[in-house]
């Protein structure tokens, strides 16, 4: 994408979500804020905010979900990282997945319906890296569902994760409770 269809994609996606998605207290303030002020949040260097895009990688029954244990913020958290180019936002997501846990046979969740609309956009604070000269500062995650085979190999990607595993589902609540409340109330694909 371009960043003008960047651009043109993530309002018609957070306009859409916003109508049929969000629960009435989602209200993306900043979010929508930023995109209101032009700030290119397909950089990972605009502030006070930009778009990430993270995997939320279930078992066909949902009873696990594939998770990495991330080095820099020392917690286990869903696959996903800094929004990467590709035609569509959920093709980021999955990369990240690949990427980050060597998984292999991903499929878009039937929830999306082969569209592009997230299941969850979460906006939440990160630390900074002083490192990178990077304050504190937000993340716009856009989440996908996923489905894949818990049998299937890992490999965990040592520059960034200490590893990968498929954990309880249950976990979700503790770092993704959007996402965990909204997966509650689906039925499983089994």
């Amino acid at each position: 994408m371009t960043p003008e269809s960047f651009a043109a994609a993530l309002t018609r996606i957070v306009i859409h979500y916003l109508d049929e998605i969000a629960s009435p207290r989602e209200h993306l303030s900043l979010l929508r804020w930023q995109m209101e002020q032009d700030h290119r949040l397909d950089l990972r260097t605009t502030f006070p905010g930009h778009v990430t895009t993270s995997a939320i990688v279930l078992s066909p029954d949902h009873r696990q979900t594939l998770l990495i244990d991330h080095i820099t913020v020392g917690r286990w958290l869903q696959p996903g990282g800094h929004y990467e180019p590709a035609e569509h936002f959920h093709q980021s997501a999955q990369r990240e997945a690949e990427e980050e846990t060597g998984i292999s046979g991903l499929a878009l969740h039937p929830w999306h319906a082969g569209g592009d609309l997230p299941f969850v956009i979460d906006s939440h604070d990160v630390p900074g890296k002083p490192a990178r000269n990077e304050p504190p500062h937000i993340h716009h995650d856009l989440q996908y569902l996923f489905v894949a085979d818990p049998a299937s190999p890992l490999i965990a990607q040592r520059e960034e994760v200490h590893a990968a595993q498929w954990r309880d589902a249950a976990m979700l609540q503790d770092f993704a409770p959007k996402a965990a409340t909204r997966l509650s109330a689906m039925t499983p694909l089994v």
